[in-house]
């Protein structure tokens, strides 16, 4: 199971000890680089996990129950899914024709009742996102080298059927799906599933635009079950089969991260995404109210979203701080109110020359790292850990969310140190492969072969591979005739 490093504060310094103006706002609360440690944390929700494991198995009830319900083979019942998306909300309860699907023509209609600048908007979107997605596509080639005796490779393929997960909760995500559909498409994937819970017109334009073959208006638990076990056909609700999906992808709460860590292994999987998150490294040149609009955007996402600014100049900090409280009080209801609850948790650092500011955001690794200084790029090119890189004043992490090209959809919680964001990689199976035509030619590589398992104590590979040789006896032949 993945593993979150979530940041852990452990107050050492008392805040009076800082050197900004005690009278400054601080809306970001004072830290210094010593107080910041990682804590490994388990990304998944107890009581979620729970939950989801229940609904996973309610979804099959034709599932084997001496066999991990995680790994069974049985898609999910159409019936048990109508059932569970009205009891928690994702269709209303007293429509007796309510379905879990939405048609391809509803979604065409969505788009269509779009005005011509909205339309626009997605249009350009998507193709932004497409060709960025298409060039990591023709960044990785099928390979064919010369081995002794014959050749060997790897060839690149797209996984079958995609599973693409676009939130529907606090605000409708379009984004989303272009974000994961269209990555998806562009890897070459055929078939595509969406799903989103009570999906918004924008979002099943956005589905349209996309090119999602299957939207389903189910979200949770459920509808990662759906994605990654398929749903059978059902006449009598007049609803196609769903097929299982290779891969599932995109971001959710806590039941969706729960259902994706367990059909994990049955299926793939992205990532498990924790709460959002954004490092602002600016120095004396910084903007401070675009640094302020910056942080605030990243904490309207969710009341347990985090914005972290790391500076070498304590003046900049507390305009910083200023900023952020008028900015904050001029966002309309509910986003100031879930602005300002993850603001409460979020934080500044001082620190004494662009090293530590570095450092210090390579410890935290952050799901998007800004860097707004002096000589932007040669600070970039010095960080290491980040999901997403926004180099310089004008490269706002808001664009990155709507589609410069790169994909939004990014690893949280500090795992930016060994892992990147959803992209054609995640779609993609690289394959390797080996002939031999010349047995004669292979005979340096057979005897190593044989070698080697002895030294291993694999006799059966041993002998496997004296069956190659042109020069050894294999062993069971030895032992056939009676020899030692």
């Amino acid at each position: 199971m993945i593993l979150h490093l979530l940041f852990l504060l452990t107050i050492t310094t008392p805040i009076n000890s800082f050197s900004i103006n005690s009278s400054s706002s601080t809306m970001l609360t004072p830290r210094t680089s010593a107080d910041i440690s990682l804590e490994i944390k388990d990304p998944v929700d107890p009581t979620a996990l729970t939950q989801s494991k229940a609904i996973l198995s309610e979804l099959r009830p034709n599932s084997s129950s001496t066999s991990d319900d995680s790994l069974s083979s049985s898609s999910c019942n159409p019936k048990a899914l109508l059932s569970i998306a009205k009891r928690l909300g994702d269709i209303p309860a007293q429509d007796d024709n309510a379905s879990y699907l939405v048609s391809k023509e509803q979604c065409q209609e969505a788009f269509d009742n779009l005005s011509q600048e909205e339309k626009q908007t997605l249009l350009n979107i998507h193709q932004r996102v497409k060709v960025f997605a298409e060039a990591q596509r023709k960044s990785v080639v099928d390979v064919s080298i010369e081995i002794p005796g014959g050749r060997a490779g790897h060839t690149v393929s797209p996984c079958r059927a995609a599973g693409c997960y676009a939130p529907g909760g606090r605000y409708p995500l379009p984004s989303s799906v272009l974000m994961t559909v269209v990555t998806a498409r562009a890897a070459g994937c055929p078939y595509v599933v969406l799903a989103s819970p009570r999906p918004a017109p924008i979002t099943l334009a956005a589905a349209h635009v996309a090119g999602a073959d299957i939207v389903l208006c189910v979200g949770g638990a459920q509808a990662i079950g759906c994605m990654a076990y398929g749903i059978e056909a059902c006449d009598e609700l007049g609803a196609a089969e769903v097929p299982a999906c290779d891969v599932i992808v995109g971001p959710g709460n806590k039941w969706v991260t729960a259902a994706k860590s367990l059909v994990n292994g049955y299926c793939g999987i992205d990532m498990l995404a924790g709460p959002s998150e954004v490092l602002v490294i600016a120095d004396h040149t910084a903007d401070v109210e675009i640094v302020a609009a910056d942080l605030i955007a990243q904490a309207e996402h969710d009341v347990v979203a985090r914005a972290i600014l790391v500076s070498t100049d304590v003046d900049v900090i507390a305009k910083v701080n200023a900023e952020v409280e008028r900015q904050v009080d001029c966002l309309p209801e509910p986003n100031r109110s879930t602005a300002k609850e993850a603001l409460t948790q979020s934080f500044s650092i001082v620190c004494k020359d662009m090293d530590e500011c570095i450092a210090m955001s390579d410890k935290l690794a952050p799901e998007h790292l800004e860097i707004q200084t002096e000589n932007s790029q040669e600070v970039a090119d010095r960080c290491a850990n980040y999901g997403g890189l926004f180099i310089g004043t004008h490269a706002a992490e808001v664009l990155g969310d709507y589609g410069a090209g790169p994909n939004h959809t990014l690893p949280t919680g500090g795992t930016g140190r060994y892992t990147g964001g959803l992209s054609v990689f995640n779609f993609l199976r690289i394959r390797t492969w080996m002939r031999i035509d010349n047995k004669k030619e292979s005979q340096d590589m057979v005897e190593d072969s044989v070698r080697m398992a002895r030294l291993e104590g694999l006799e059966g590979h041993a002998r496997a591979a004296e069956a190659r040789s042109l020069t050894l006896t294999p062993a069971y032949k030895k032992a056939n005739n009676g020899s030692n």
